[in-house]
């Protein structure tokens, strides 16, 4: 299904992917599905198609765009990839992965995509339609989470900015299967750092391959580190013990907290991997609800629990 931002009119046609390749190869930007979150992206070798994507999201320059790649041989030509990377890169990849890789001096890529670092996000979705549009397309797609910048991230097209929907072309493919963004891993002497927490856990990670793992959030080299972000419109308290008579209630597992107002559940079974399916469209709901405030319970800072506690936390985060 392909959705046009005029009017959100749904088109059913055979070509439509062929419709967002021809509107990316023109220096136009695509909103497309991902199993993680949904994608605004653009061709990443060109100079003009980055500024705009950069504009639309409102994004400073100085805030890393992720390159997607249609599989590894096109990486490997633009980009040096060690052992551990390539360990990484056959275990993960199609998946969750952006891997911090050395760019070749012979790559197009553009240098605004990571603010003229040599370093640069990379990563191979695993979703059928997006993974058909790259093969398609001649070129890598730079593509940050599709929404505002500080905003939520997006997992439902209809949960999409309004200026998106009515602007950008959108490929829909339903829900995206995993709910949080890709994890971030560069490689540093053999230790895997974590540089942004994701879809992928330290856990997950740790099952495939043996190499020391560290959690290093305060580089520059990638995406998602701003203490502001993923942030609802209204106010978020997270770890609470109580709900105030105005609060909307995102809940966890089986509590006796309830809200007045709005209750939702991310998992009442507990589940980790269901909360995080949730986590970000129950956001939204809870911001477009009569609620004036969000209270979060208390998530296990375990696994996937890691990842949604530091979006809590950068969503509640106050200037």
């Amino acid at each position: 299904m392909l959705l046009d931002g005029n009017n959100f009119t749904i088109f059913m046609s055979k070509k439509e992917i062929e419709i967002a390749k021809n509107r990316l190869s023109s220096g136009e930007v695509v909103i497309f599905p991902t199993e993680t979150v949904y994608g605004i992206g653009c061709d990443a070798t060109k100079d003009m198609a980055v500024n705009l994507l950069y504009k639309l999201k409102k994004r400073p320059k100085n805030n890393p765009i992720i390159c997607h790649f249609a599989n590894l041989e096109d990486i490997k030509k633009n980009f040096y990839i060690n052992k551990t990377e390539l360990l990484l890169a056959e275990k993960f990849w199609p998946g969750p992965l952006t891997l911090i890789l050395k760019k070749k001096k012979i790559s197009k890529i553009s240098p605004l995509v990571s603010n003229h670092n040599e370093y640069v996000g990379c990563r191979i979705p695993k979703n059928k339609i997006t993974q058909e549009l790259l093969s398609k397309v001649k070129f890598p797609i730079a593509a940050p989470s599709a929404n505002i910048t500080s905003e939520t991230s997006v997992t439902l097209p209809e949960d999409l900015n309004p200026f998106f929907k009515e602007n950008i072309l959108i490929l829909n493919d339903g829900p995206a299967k995993l709910g949080l963004e890709s994890t971030v891993l560069k490689i540093n002497k053999n230790i895997i750092e974590i540089l942004r927490l994701g879809s992928l856990s330290e856990e997950m990670i740790n099952k495939k391959i043996n190499n020391e793992i560290i959690i290093n959030q305060k580089s520059n080299l990638s995406p998602g580190n701003l203490l502001k972000h993923y942030s609802p419109k209204k106010p978020l308290r997270m770890n609470i013990k109580s709900v105030n008579d105005n609060e909307g209630l995102l809940n966890f597992g089986s509590t006796n907290l309830f809200s007045k107002v709005f209750n939702l559940n991310l998992s009442s079974k507990g589940n980790l991997e269901e909360a995080a399916n949730n986590f970000f469209h129950y956001i939204h709901l809870l911001d477009q609800s009569k609620c004036q405030k969000i209270a979060v319970v208390p998530i296990p800072n375990i696994g996937l629990g890691k990842t949604l506690n530091d979006r809590l936390k950068r969503a509640s985060f106050k200037n």
